[in-house]
């Protein structure tokens, strides 16, 4: 707000807020000086008014002052001012609080045809009056006598001089003040947005800070658990053939080890991931691209450790120790669904008995597809060691036109309780969930009538890169 009518607001909407109509206390202080001075100004002119139609002096003079004095509300109520300025016109009162009662309506938010209104009365009662003063003074002169029309160009010339400057100066002063107060609106809501956006992307970032740690221990339970419950499963059948079968001990405790090797690259790489990213600059900022890492090295590291025992189960039943198969192929492409008949054969090799059915003309998928199907795989075998030893397991893969159906179902344990020693977080239905939804697929889980487990899972078909069918 101006300290020079501003704050006119106020008298076209209400008062502002506060015991008084005035923004400031420096535009309560020129108000005031301004009163004192049209109320000055018009008991003189009052006094001289009275004096000439033979009126009480007193009169005249207190009226004047009163009639000045209302200069104090031009901010309150403009309109009233100019109108009671106009009213006085004829008196020959209040040049100061008609000029800035002009300027304070132009400056004001009242309507522009109100204001072009009360200008032109202002401007036609000024003309009027001055003209009629100009004739009676030449009329009651005896030097020039000007003509008519030389004394309405005076009239009008002074008629438009009291009036056009203060209204075009009030009017640029009052668009320059809603222009400033639309730039403080509009700098006011860029900062609220600002904020908003700042919230939104340290949510962003709490939210790709709590999902990386999701993936992270996915990645994790995904590629150690099943290595450490085979080895806890080879480990109890060590124990129990450890003098029966010697050969068989033996071979056992080669698997044993060749898994623990495994685990071991696996975590290694796994850990130094994620003491790499922790090092950098922004985590924040990378922290989709390490992940991605973290999958891509993982499952480099599961394929190459794999690689150094391709031996296989059936090199283990000829003799010597055998190594676990891998999880998808050597060239570190990930777990794929190639990688099922190996799969299959390492819980062979521990012991369980497992069938492998695949529907359907054979296909490759996206690369997060057919890693997403082998990881359920692999959780689901991984849950049957550790729930059901001894169960009996089909493994179902169908493969249709847009999608992949997933299918893992054992029988009850013939121990009747799970194997020691193999505990349970928990977490792996959970993670084959989420990585099923997270492609927008269909996963279910339960017991079945015949007392065992079934988990089943429908994946869509897409291309990683662009999601359009494989």
């Amino acid at each position: 707000m101006t300290t020079t009518g501003a704050n006119a607001e106020a008298g076209v909407r209400g008062a502002p807020d506060g015991p008084w109509w005035w923004a400031r206390r420096r535009s309560m202080v020129l108000d005031v000086v301004l009163a004192l001075v049209s109320a000055l100004e018009c008991a003189a002119e009052g006094a001289g008014f009275a004096d000439e139609h033979g009126g009480p002096v007193v009169l005249g003079i207190v009226v004047g002052a009163l009639v000045g004095g209302t200069l104090l509300f031009r901010r309150r109520w403009p309109v009233a001012v100019v109108l009671l300025g106009i009213a006085i016109t004829p008196a020959e009162l209040g040049f100061l609080l008609g000029i800035v009662g002009l300027y304070t309506l132009a400056a004001s938010d009242a309507p522009r045809r109100l204001t072009v209104f009360l200008a032109g009365v202002s401007v036609a009662g000024t003309f009027l009056v001055t003209f009629i003063k100009f004739h009676r003074d030449i009329a009651a002169g005896e030097g020039y006598q000007p003509g008519p029309w030389m004394m309405l160009f005076f009239a009008a010339l002074v008629a438009l001089g009291l009036t056009a400057p203060p209204v075009l100066l009030g009017l640029y002063v009052g668009a320059r003040r809603r222009l400033v107060e639309s730039l403080r609106e509009r700098a006011d809501g860029l900062e609220r947005e600002l904020s908003l956006l700042a919230e939104r992307a340290e949510e962003r970032a709490v939210w790709a800070r709590n999902e990386e740690r999701t993936r992270i221990a996915r990645e994790m339970h995904d590629v150690v658990a099943h290595r450490v419950s085979l080895m806890v499963v080879h480990a109890a059948a060590l124990q129990a053939v450890a003098l029966k079968d010697p050969e068989k001990a033996s071979r056992n405790a080669g698997l044993v080890g060749d898994m623990g090797r495994q685990a071991l690259t696996e975590l290694r790489e796994m850990l130094g991931v994620l003491r790499t990213s922790s090092e950098g600059m922004v985590p924040e900022a990378s922290s989709a691209a390490d992940s991605r890492r973290l999958a891509e090295v993982a499952a480099a590291a599961s394929a190459a450790a794999s690689a150094r025992v391709t031996a296989g189960v059936g090199a283990g039943a000829a003799g010597g120790t055998a190594a676990p198969v891998g999880e998808g192929s050597a060239s570190g492409d990930g777990p794929c669904l190639d990688g099922l008949e190996d799969l299959v054969g390492q819980s062979r090799a521990a012991g369980m008995a497992v069938e492998l059915s695949v529907e359907g003309v054979e296909r490759a998928y996206g690369a997060r597809v057919e890693s997403t199907a082998y990881r359920v795989v692999q959780e689901a075998l991984t849950n049957v060691h550790k729930h059901a030893p001894g169960a009996k397991a089909v493994v179902r893969v169908a493969h249709r036109e847009d999608e992949v159906a997933l299918q893992v179902e054992n029988g009850p344990s013939d121990c009747g309780a799970a194997a020691p020693g193999l505990p349970s977080g928990g977490n792996g239905l959970v993670g084959m969930r989420e990585r099923v939804s997270a492609l927008g697929g269909v996963f279910v889980s339960g017991a079945t009538d015949a007392g065992g487990f079934r988990v089943s899972a429908v994946i869509p078909a897409i291309v990683e890169s662009g999601g359009t069918p494989a």
